[in-house]
């Protein structure tokens, strides 16, 4: 029995989320493994993927550089722009794939390129309503028109809808996405195109060239979408550390008073990245939970299997509470 929680990861489901939601889109799929795969393992996940994904998707050069050092051969999409040369070079270095968002962004490979010789590879982002990343509309013309975009070589093309559960929002998006990926078509001849996630497959309609799945991968639905043939591939377990009867006082920090007579203790807290309760229940300490429940010391505990209800109870999304839940736990691959 250690002290680490233990992270059980089914790869199984994974995969066969990936066959379905591939199948939905009828289309590419690129595997979304940013944040260590929403806290599953990146490495693992991807290399199980490998036969049903056509690419992979990171947020950051570091992530993908880990990706080409376990042995993930296939085309890596960086999500976040680069901020410095030196980050264009390591992720040339490692045959990943850039975001080019604005006029910046291409000067900034161009300029990685001309210093250290090679060409980058990149897919253009288009802002169609997420105000994150991503040209405008008029921006991208004035881009199209520039030395720096002749110089570019993109082979791909993508955006984000924003509210995927309302059709109306994703009419205009697709539309005004639509509109722009010919103009660089025009340009650069044929593109990568992708604008769906898992909420866009779900939605259907709008899987392009590609989509991009990263929740549905793990066994869940975005916000306005509810999807049973989609299997959570994550469990945490915890040991019970002590077990004593109600001493008096409270029960973790503040003034909760438990109902039971019997505290069981577990050896999990916020540093593992689970969430403090509020209303003057503060349970959750940093490495131990004080639980009402009857349990043998040295039991093991299930403390989370889904996100979704765990979320709920927590005021967040599933995703933050994936990325979070594996914090100290020590991973365990089993495949179905």
């Amino acid at each position: 029995m250690h002290q680490q929680n233990r992270a059980v990861i089914d790869l199984g489901a994974i995969r066969a989320n990936a066959r379905f939601l591939r199948g939905m889109a009828g289309t590419k799929l690129c595997a979304v493994v940013k944040a260590d795969a929403y806290g599953h393992g990146a490495a693992r996940v991807a290399r199980s993927l490998q036969p049903y994904a056509d690419c992979f998707a990171v947020a950051l050069v570091e992530e993908g550089a880990r990706l080409r050092h376990a042995g993930v051969t296939g085309d890596i999409l960086v999500l976040c722009p680069p901020l410095c040369e030196e980050e264009v070079l390591r992720g040339m270095y490692h045959r990943l794939t850039f975001t080019v968002g604005d006029g910046q962004d291409a000067r900034l490979l161009l300029a990685a390129s001309r210093r250290f010789g090679g060409a980058p590879r990149c897919h253009l982002k288009i802002d169609t309503g997420m105000n994150r990343f991503g040209f405008g509309e008029e921006e991208f013309a004035e881009f199209l028109c520039s030395r720096d975009a002749a110089r570019l070589r993109p082979t791909g093309i993508y955006s984000h809808f924003y509210r995927p559960e309302h059709p109306p929002t994703v009419r205009a998006q697709a539309e005004l996405f639509a509109r722009l990926c010919d103009r660089a078509q025009e340009r650069y001849g044929s593109l990568c195109r992708h604008i769906a996630a898992t909420g866009g497959v779900l939605a259907g309609g709008c899987s392009l060239d590609m989509v991009r799945v990263g929740i549905g991968l793990y066994g869940y639905a975005p916000a306005g979408f509810s999807c049973p043939a989609l299997r959570p591939a994550l469990r945490v377990f915890s040991a019970v550390a002590a077990q004593h009867a109600y001493r008096g006082g409270g029960a973790g920090y503040g003034s909760f008073v438990p109902a039971s007579d019997r505290l069981s203790v577990l050896r999990t807290g916020y540093a593992d990245g689970f969430f403090r309760t509020g209303n003057g229940r503060n349970a959750l300490c940093m490495d131990a939970a004080v639980c009402e429940r009857a349990a043998r010391k040295y039991d093991e505990v299930c403390v989370f299997s889904d996100a979704d209800a765990y979320a709920g109870c927590h005021g967040t999304v599933s995703y933050e509470a994936l990325v979070r839940v594996c914090g100290r736990a020590v991973k365990e691959y089993v495949d179905g």
